[in-house]
């Protein structure tokens, strides 16, 4: 598998075919970057390394992910969170939540303290509002925000002072300030009236915002004030999510998904559920590993 990640424009990495392809994050420690197809029920990986690939059946519906300092993932799952044990392939529910009917997970992250933050979703093109949730490595589970739709995007400012949330459903980004227990928010940018709409995204060393834009056919980069400060066409009209990632963290990662599109729009679309990259020509912000004992590696495994 050709490795063409040092581009300067994004080029389809693996021709994974996800159905809705999500939740890319990058595991440093084993130089691979996994994302997931939620409506495939799998698990991706790539090694830039070796250009090894690989792809787990779930049996479930799983969206976000944040790398563990013992090792695995901490993974967000339509039956709760659970842990990914990359050296046996397996996944284990180690806290359990029953999500209404209808419901699953959708976008993710980890903040620069250490908290995982994830989302639920309506299945039904996001009709009733979910809400954003806070993990903390105690294992204590709070829903954050409520009543959004469509939580996409998650991402914190270096100092932790500011959190960037998409609303798919209102094509717009927040910014809330975490200083005031999210309860002042103020719009970072919008896309209505367009045919895209923000979905997952990624903060650069630079502090601006990298996000992919379901139905518009690329990516944008936002300055820390919410203007647009680049425009990076994609060849898929559904890019969903980006991670930063490789040794230097200076290749960006792409998502993308099928979902949606007719026979003739998937025809001239070859390339759509690929995983993409590129090398913007900036690095991304570090992210911190997820840890304490909700994912203690010495637990038994599987599930």
């Amino acid at each position: 598998m050709e490795s063409r990640n040092d581009c300067l424009e994004p080029q389809c990495l693996i021709r994974s075919g996800d159905r809705l392809g999500e939740g890319p994050c990058w595991s440093a420690r084993e130089g691979r970057l996994y994302w997931f197809d939620i409506k495939g029920c799998a698990l991706n990986w790539w090694s830039p390394g070796s250009g090894e690939a690989g792809r787990h059946d779930l049996g479930l519906r799983a969206s976000a992910a944040a790398p563990c300092a013992g090792g695995g993932l901490l993974v967000a799952t339509e039956q709760g969170l659970a842990w990914w044990d990359s050296d046996r392939a397996a996944l284990r529910i180690v806290r359990p939540m029953a999500l209404e009917a209808g419901f699953r997970t959708n976008d993710g992250k980890i903040d620069p303290r250490g908290d995982f933050w994830w989302s639920t979703m309506d299945d039904d093109g996001g009709r009733r509002p979910g809400a954003l949730y806070r993990t903390r490595r105690t294992g204590e589970t709070e829903a954050m925000v409520e009543g959004i739709h469509i939580a996409n995007t998650v991402s914190f400012t270096a100092d932790g002072r500011d959190l960037l949330l998409a609303d798919s459903h209102v094509q717009t980004i927040f910014a809330y300030d975490t200083t005031a227990d999210l309860s002042r928010r103020v719009v970072f940018a919008h896309t209505r009236g367009e045919a895209a709409t923000p979905d997952g995204g990624a903060l650069d060393a630079e502090g601006f915002l990298w996000n992919a834009q379901w139905g518009g056919a690329r990516l944008v980069r936002y300055g820390p004030d919410g203007r647009i400060d680049r425009i990076v066409p994609m060849p898929v009209a559904q890019p969903t999510s980006c991670a930063f990632g490789g040794d230097d963290l200076q290749t960006l990662f792409v998502t993308s998904a099928w979902d949606g599109l007719s026979d003739a729009e998937r025809h001239a679309q070859p390339l759509a559920g690929g995983l993409f990259a590129f090398r913007p020509g900036v690095a991304g912000q570090p992210l911190p590993l997820f840890e304490g004992p909700l994912v203690d590696p010495e637990r038994p495994h599987g599930r």
